[in-house]
């Protein structure tokens, strides 16, 4: 099975790294961007007999810091 983890910072965390997307992009004359936001985007191949309480674990405890970031999971 082939899986998908987004992982993007919680609303009102801050972005230094999407501050700085959004600033180089203003710089480089691209008008009209008003905001940019970094995450990460995790693919998995697993075992058919992984279940979803486990790859639930899997983000918590390993992929996503759950005190700052929200997590996705997308089956492929």
């Amino acid at each position: 099975m082939k899986l998908r983890i987004h992982v993007t910072l919680k609303p009102g965390v801050l972005d230094p790294q999407g501050k700085a997307i959004e600033h180089a992009l203003s710089g480089l004359g691209f008008a009209g961007v008003e905001g940019a936001r970094v995450g990460k985007l995790i693919e998995l191949d697993l075992a058919d007999t992984v279940d979803d309480a486990q790859i639930d674990a899997m983000c918590r405890q390993l992929l996503a810091n759950t005190v700052i970031e929200n997590y996705r999971i997308e089956r492929a």
